[in-house]
């Protein structure tokens, strides 16, 4: 018997390496804002929370360039940046495992959905999902709570201490907690331990190998 009988998984960072990507699609948005770029590695802090929270917490942006620069980002995302991205190796055998398990493994990620769904049937992992889960683009459901929250709802979970969400940024241990479910923090993403041990992550896991091995125990 498992004691985690529901797996929610984060997109970015967890299944898949997306850092290209996003790393030109912002950068395409803000060149169009007039704030070129000069290092790349500088939108880092850009994996994981909501887009519109990043561009108000690292370039100070208003509402309206908030807008502009969602705007501009989805110019570039869903045509070239979607695709700038890769499963990090061992991942699709471990969802191949867990969905063959019999337990539910949902993604909850804070990308909108249809995003979500696109980069999952392009890699050829849809299949092992019971439930993709994501933001929607009128940020009614924008936070990883008000995700996690919909896709608890989805998949029926009546205790929530069945549930673990798996991730890599602070975003995904407070949005668990909020939802009353544990946490295992991946250190093979864009986090750190420093983070996962500041925001209280049940669980600090070093690499895909062993988040195998810690699920396949749990």
């Amino acid at each position: 018997m498992y004691k985690y009988k529901y797996l929610f998984f984060d997109l970015d960072g967890t299944v898949t390496d997306s850092a290209e990507g996003i790393y030109n699609s912002v950068a395409y948005a803000l060149e169009k804002l007039g704030h070129p770029v000069e290092d790349k590695e500088t939108l880092r802090p850009f994996i994981g929370p909501p887009l519109t929270e990043s561009f108000r917490e690292f370039y100070g942006f208003d509402d309206e360039k908030v807008r502009l620069g969602v705007h501009y980002y989805r110019e570039y995302y869903p045509q070239k940046g979607i695709f700038e991205n890769r499963v990090y190796d061992g991942i699709v055998e471990l969802l191949k495992k867990l969905h063959e398990s019999g337990r539910k493994v949902i993604l909850a990620t804070s990308k909108p959905e249809p995003f979500a769904v696109r980069i999952l049937e392009h890699f050829g992992i849809a299949q092992y999902f019971d439930l993709i889960a994501g933001s929607t683009f009128d940020t009614s459901r924008q936070d990883k709570a008000d995700v996690l929250k919909y896709a608890v709802k989805s998949v029926g979970v009546e205790d929530l201490k069945e549930a673990l969400m798996i991730g890599d940024r602070k975003h995904d241990v407070i949005g668990a907690h909020k939802v009353g479910m544990d946490c295992a923090y991946v250190l093979f993403g864009f986090g750190s331990r420093d983070e996962a041990e500041e925001y209280g992550a049940e669980y600090i896991i070093e690499d895909v190998k062993k988040l195998g091995q810690f699920l396949g125990s749990h």
